[in-house]
């Protein structure tokens, strides 16, 4: 088993089908699931990767879903340097103050 009662778990539900959404969606959104994706801690006693379970998120809720991730991190990041923005903050406090001299 990969995972145990407790251990804090992703896990993945599909809310609708596209065939369920909205038709006052835009079409690209339309032809996708609705999907939901909720961290807690695992309920059910052992559970591998894949299968239904149940969770109590950290607020309390109890939801069930595919186990998807066992301890998930944020692996997101704000993207590579842009040396254009690096120097927006210096120019505009530069501008502030000219302006301030003016008067």
């Amino acid at each position: 088993m990969d995972a145990k009662k407790g251990d804090w778990v992703r896990i993945h539900n599909i809310i609708l089908t596209p065939d369920k959404r909205a038709s006052n969606l835009p079409e690209d959104t339309r032809k996708v699931p609705l999907e939901m994706w909720d961290k807690g801690f695992l309920l059910n006693e052992e559970a591998n990767i894949g299968q239904e379970v149940e969770i109590e998120t950290y607020i309390g809720r109890r939801v069930t879903g595919i186990l998807v991730e066992i301890n998930p991190y944020w692996g997101h990041d704000f993207g590579k340097c842009v040396p254009e923005i690096l120097y927006i903050g210096r120019q505009a406090r530069a501008l502030l103050k000219e302006g301030e001299d003016i008067e």
